[in-house]
């Protein structure tokens, strides 16, 4: 798991509008497949590991960071199907996917199937790669953070002359970001913060 979680980190930030996930596939201790999602968050983990393997993944048992989605926006088939296809035996998931076209549906379809299914492995330490993907599902806002850089982050959040704060971060919401970054010190980071809207 913490091989995946690793293969997630070098991705954050250039997965946006999808979180970032790592994944990897093993059987008797060694490693088959490793991938993490795409920059502009497609294919997804879980395809692009499995397509390493080709039909090498039966028995073999997955390691993902966030739970395989149950449902995909574009209709295209899910990830938690294409374990199943796959015959994977077991799936070792580090953190619960909150969004609705996962919400449990993954795990659910994936125990149907007779996929054992472990949840919550090393979940603290995957985590912060889920921070802001549950700060926006919760408020619809991006999350925005005080750094020296912009590595990791989706964007810099730039608002326009005299624009509301609070608008300008609905508005990088909807253009689908979730991570943005401020510099430190700066103004901005003053005044977000003063608004209760610096992450701390």
């Amino acid at each position: 798991m913490r091989r995946a979680i690793a293969a997630a980190g070098v991705r954050l930030g250039r997965t946006w509008p999808n979180p970032v996930v790592g994944c990897v596939i093993a059987r008797d201790g060694e490693v088959l497949a490793e991938a993490a999602t795409a920059d502009g968050g497609r294919p997804h983990a879980e395809e692009q590991a499995l397509a390493q393997v080709g039909g090498g993944a039966r028995g073999a048992t997955v390691y993902v960071t966030l739970e395989p989605c149950g449902q995909r926006s574009s209709g295209a088939p899910s990830c938690s199907e294409h374990l199943c296809l796959a015959s994977v035996s077991r799936v070792v998931i580090a953190a619960e996917n909150p969004d609705s076209l996962s919400a449990g549906r993954g795990v659910a379809r994936l125990r149907a199937a007779g996929v054992s299914v472990q949840v919550g492995v090393l979940a603290d330490e995957a985590e912060p790669l889920y921070r802001a993907f549950r700060h926006k599902l919760r408020t619809g806002l991006p999350l925005v953070e005080a750094a020296a850089d912009g590595s990791g982050f989706d964007a810099r959040f730039e608002p326009e002359d005299d624009e509301i704060l609070a608008d300008a971060l609905r508005r990088y919401g909807q253009g689908g970001y979730t991570r943005l970054w401020v510099p430190m010190g700066a103004p901005i980071a003053h005044r977000l913060r003063d608004l209760d809207l610096l992450a701390v």
